[in-house]
């Protein structure tokens, strides 16, 4: 495991690791809760990612990726089996998932009056966040399909979030796409405020998809749940994720062996 001093606006109390190839803040969930509760839309713009599997796989496959995440202000373990396996390896690693940051942030920071910005998939999603949430003061765009290969469609995103800061933005168009905006906004002079890379966290906080039991996602099979309900979808992409993962898993084994000698 290699570490390496990244810098907060908010001092940090540990260093990142690079875990299988992709940076991790090793941070509990309040103590990200804490960090966020003292962004406003004034402060600098800072973003959020949330790595799973396939979002490490990936990263590991096109490296021209690691920009998207090693310029978050925060990157946080969204992945119960790579938490586990860093256990294995005496690193810590605490699961913090997309889906339970976006909730607390809903039920326990967002104040009502407060100014959020959604880029989201469809205007569904947009209008049951409205519903969901009448006291929050939402700016809501849904890009076109096929966001990955329209970069003028990415610059209206990047744009349309930095026009009117926000004090937080949710981006839920699927990976890279969002991460990419993301990180295209650190460069854009006049974005403020805290954008989350959220995925479907959305669609599950406003009822639109189902979350897996307490008991699943303690146990680290809410992905067996998520595949369960969208097989068609999700099958390929958990299967083509599984050799790629242990060979991963296998390098770093490796990798710390070495370290401890």
């Amino acid at each position: 495991m290699t570490l390496v001093s990244y810098n907060l606006s908010v001092p940090a109390s540990r260093e990142r690791s690079d875990f299988l190839n992709a940076p991790f803040d090793p941070l509990a969930f309040e103590e990200v809760l804490e960090r966020i509760r003292t962004i406003d839309e004034t402060s600098p713009f800072k973003y959020i990612v949330t790595p799973n599997v396939d979002h490490v796989v990936r990263l590991n496959r096109d490296s021209s990726l690691r920009e998207y995440y090693s310029k978050a202000w925060l990157s946080l373990c969204d992945s119960a089996p790579i938490s586990a396996f860093a256990l294995l390896l005496w690193v810590d690693l605490p699961i913090v998932t997309g889906s339970d940051l976006t909730e607390a942030m809903f039920r326990e920071v967002i104040r009502d009056g407060d100014r959020v910005t959604l880029i989201v998939a469809n205007q569904q999603v947009a209008d049951r966040a409205m519903q969901t949430f009448p006291h929050v003061s939402f700016r809501t765009m849904v890009p076109p399909q096929n966001l990955a290969c329209n970069p003028d469609a990415m610059e209206a995103c990047i744009d349309f979030i930095a026009c009117e800061p926000s004090r937080f933005t949710f981006i839920a168009v699927g990976s890279p796409q969002s991460e990419r905006i993301a990180c295209g906004l650190t460069t854009h002079p006049e974005a403020r405020g805290l954008a989350v890379c959220c995925g479907a966290s959305i669609e599950f906080l406003v009822g639109m998809q189902k979350r897996a039991p307490h008991v699943l996602r303690g146990s680290g099979f809410e992905w067996l749940f998520r595949m369960a309900n969208d097989p068609r979808r999700l099958f390929k992409r958990y299967a083509s994720t599984v050799a790629p993962l242990l060979r991963l898993m296998g390098a770093e084994v490796v990798k710390t062996v070495r370290g401890r000698r």
